[in-house]
């Protein structure tokens, strides 16, 4: 007799797999055990801010003096470049040879009782400056996008060491049993910066706390029951590969690759009951749709990625990862960054509003982010920007973090941070900060050495929680 969703409980799972699949159990009861466990016996340093995490990743390079960063003196010194008088005070500039300034196409306005200005770009998402705290004094060396996405999800340009969304997983282990703990989405990719595997990998820590990629339109692949296949007769096929895998580890001895594909098959089988409620949004009201820009053009994917997020998190996915591609601007900058607010400015703001509607806000940090931002100078003749990672501009929102300010600045052309630098290290840290984990404390033996998830350093930014 197959179970409705109803009586799938967690103890009748359990209880009939001990006739179904037998030693499957023993799997079963060991993943829970493992999601509900940690490095920290699941639980953090301190007590968190956040329970979770939202990170809107977007790929390509966002322009932070035509985003979140104005500067007026842009305008004055269009088409020249960079004055002597300031090429004195900023060493930098000077020796970046930066030529052919060119000034922002977009106004400026304040927002809010903070007044922060926000470029007319981001009108929507502006409205809720008065929650967010913008760091625009981010920086790195690395300007190439796919060591630079490394740099920004991992820590390196490698991107050999564990993301932001594992060390999370691995630090507070989940809060739900039927879906994972760490799912990433994959949206509006140009097919110049394909997503980065890195982003969302495990590293060095064991293969259960690497994330879950999923397609907002599809859900979880191959999620359905093939058709007249039971919920009894899936629980005799994993029995059979159970019996199977666990003979097979029995011989090799401890393998945490095979013990992860053990524990996926184990997943895969409450996913089938779990994951077609997540991704069926008919339920969501039409005001809902209409906010996020759910059935319009040029938001649809966007807000149903967004729409998921929140709905993740309420599910109990402890690390939402929506990576949306695009941004990249070396010609038309004006055309470019048009149609990438477009896609993202109404979805972002909708989130930010849903999820206080909801009671979510304070216990989930969203972060925005790309991977660098973009210099203050025309490249070539195609009034577009280059890559810049010395000075860019991120915010953090919810989750215990103090709105409507400003942590620091760069120069006043936007292109070296100059008050206040903070790199993705101390970003990260950050991050782990609001959920009540040290980065310094966050250990894991590899190779004969404690790592952390900070490898070259790095301390929470302590002034965006006020």
């Amino acid at each position: 007799m197959s179970l409705t969703n109803e009586q799938f409980s967690r103890r009748s799972f359990l209880n009939t797999l001990g006739g179904g699949i037998g030693a499957g159990s023993v799997a079963l009861q060991s993943l829970l055990a493992d999601n509900a466990s940690s490095a920290l016996a699941g639980g953090s340093h301190f007590s968190p801010s956040a329970k979770r995490v939202i990170f809107l990743f977007m790929s390509g390079g966002p322009s932070q003096v035509d985003t979140f960063d104005p500067k007026p003196e842009l305008a004055k010194l269009a088409g020249g470049d960079v004055p002597e008088s300031l090429a004195r005070t900023v060493p930098n500039i000077s020796r970046a040879g930066l030529k052919n300034l060119m000034a922002s196409p977009w106004r400026f306005h304040q927002y809010g009782e903070s007044g922060i200005p926000v470029s007319e770009l981001l009108p929507e998402t502006a409205k809720h400056v008065d929650d967010l705290c913008i760091v625009r004094s981010m920086q790195h060396r690395n300007p190439v996008h796919g060591p630079g996405e490394c740099v920004a999800l991992t820590g390196t340009g490698a991107g050999d060491r564990p993301s932001i969304g594992s060390w999370s997983l691995y630090g507070l282990g989940s809060e739900t049993e039927n879906l994972p703990a760490f799912i990433t989405m994959n949206l509006h990719s140009d097919g110049m910066q394909y997503p980065q595997a890195a982003g969302w990998s495990a590293g060095f820590l064991p293969p259960r706390f690497q994330g879950t990629v999923v397609d907002p339109e599809k859900g979880i692949r191959d999620i359905a029951m093939p058709e007249g296949v039971t919920n009894a007769a899936r629980r005799k096929q994993l029995g059979v590969l159970e019996s199977f895998n666990r003979r097979h580890l029995d011989s090799l001895g401890a393998h945490p690759e095979l013990e992860a594909r053990i524990r996926s098959y184990e997943m895969a089988f409450r996913l089938q009951t779990a994951a077609p409620e997540l991704f069926d949004l008919s339920s969501e009201s039409q005001a809902t749709r209409d906010a996020y820009g759910l059935e319009t053009s040029p938001t649809k994917q966007s807000a149903r990625g967004c729409l998921l997020a929140r709905r993740m998190i309420e599910r109990g996915v402890r690390f939402v990862q929506l990576r949306i591609g695009g941004w990249d601007a070396h010609g038309n900058i004006k055309g470019n960054h048009e149609r990438m607010c477009g896609i993202t400015d109404k979805p972002i703001a909708a989130l930010l509003g849903d999820l206080k509607q909801r009671g979510l806000f304070e216990e989930t940090l969203v972060v925005w982010a790309g991977e660098f931002g973009r210099t203050p100078t025309m490249e070539g003749t195609a009034n577009g920007r280059d890559h810049s990672p010395a000075g860019y501009s991120v915010w953090f929102a919810g989750g215990g973090v103090k709105g409507g300010q400003i942590v620091g600045q760069t120069d006043p052309i936007g292109y070296v941070a100059t008050e206040r630098p903070v790199t993705p290290h101390d970003f990260h840290a950050t991050i782990l900060h609001a959920l009540g984990l040290r980065s310094d404390k966050l250990t894991w033996k590899h190779h004969g050495r404690d790592e952390v998830p900070t490898v070259f350093g790095g301390a929470p930014i302590t002034e965006v929680f006020g």
